[in-house]
């Protein structure tokens, strides 16, 4: 193994940082050809959840990724707290006709998080049409109350954009309890995140009956065959995230998308687009709202 350690800038801030750095592991696969893995927890990562990514990393690096199923998938652009024209923007990079907008956060009011739903939702149905579709993910932001009023108003700024409501809500609430409480109050589908990718057991929010859908991280999750076993447990339909990682660590999370069985939302792993650099040649990017396996030329 070869390891060799990197930082990226991003073209705006994320999640309260600007910049991404880890590791790159590199491995043999059977035939002699290079494989890459990416280690890059985030700081406030406790030991247990770093070796989850490690793990992931290993596998990866390893060549041990299941057969394909698929030849591509279709991402989600990715839309940060920015203003309504930047959101506009952002939402169609790549092509992409399904938008996943932030929500909820310090910085953002309620008039700000709506201003910029529908601003999204305008500019992906202008390209898109009847495929255009707009979620949000408010990363645990609300109490149960407040996440009903969000979720109603946001959906009313998704329909005044011209797109049919939101798609799904992306982890309103923190707890596994609150999420089951909004999901019996609003008919908007809830997705679950957070409650998967950082709990001790990431099948309990399957269980309580929770969440609609399963938001899969393969970094945090231990890798893509933990991931396919996690999904086949639960029984719900799953979106493929990424945790902002270079095309490395986002080849990871194609691979698990191409293997999946049923695919049946667009894939969260268009984040490729708020790097300012990358570790290889030729990032990871969508085109026409899609990704495809290219092999990986690893430049740092």
């Amino acid at each position: 193994m070869e390891f060799r350690p990197f930082r990226v800038r991003l073209t705006t801030r994320f999640r309260g940082v600007t910049e991404r750095s880890g590791v790159l592991v590199r491995g043999r696969m059977e035939d002699g050809s290079d494989a890459w893995g990416e280690y890059s927890p985030f700081a406030d990562y406790d030991s247990e959840r770093a070796t989850r990514w490690w793990a992931a990393a290993m596998e990866a690096a390893r060549g041990e990724w299941p057969a394909p199923v698929r030849e591509r998938v279709a991402v989600n652009s990715i839309v940060p707290e920015v203003g309504p024209a930047e959101a506009a923007r952002l939402a169609v990079a790549g092509g992409c006709v399904v938008a996943k907008v932030k929500v909820g956060g310090p910085g953002s009011s309620s008039a700000d998080d709506r201003a910029r739903v529908e601003a999204v939702a305008a500019a992906v149905q202008e390209v898109g049409g009847a495929r255009a579709r707009v979620r949000v993910d408010a990363n645990g932001a609300w109490d149960v109350d407040e996440a009903v009023r969000a979720i109603a108003e946001l959906d009313l700024g998704a329909r005044a954009g011209g797109v049919d409501g939101l798609e799904y809500v992306e982890q309103p609430c923190a707890t596994i309890e609150g999420l089951a409480a909004v999901r019996r109050r609003v008919s908007v589908p809830i997705a679950a995140d957070e409650s998967v990718r950082v709990a001790t057991d990431p099948l309990a929010v399957a269980r309580a009956g929770a969440a609609d859908i399963l938001v899969l991280k393969v970094a945090p999750l231990g890798g893509v065959r933990a991931c396919l076993d996690l999904a086949d447990a639960a029984g719900l339909p799953v979106v493929v995230s990424s945790a902002m990682e270079t095309s490395v660590g986002l080849a990871a999370g194609l691979a698990l998308a191409l293997a999946l069985p049923e695919l049946p939302y667009a894939c969260g792993l268009g984040t490729g687009v708020l790097l300012a650099e990358d570790v290889v040649a030729h990032p990871l990017v969508p085109h026409d709202g899609m990704l495809a396996s290219t092999p990986l030329e690893v430049i740092v």
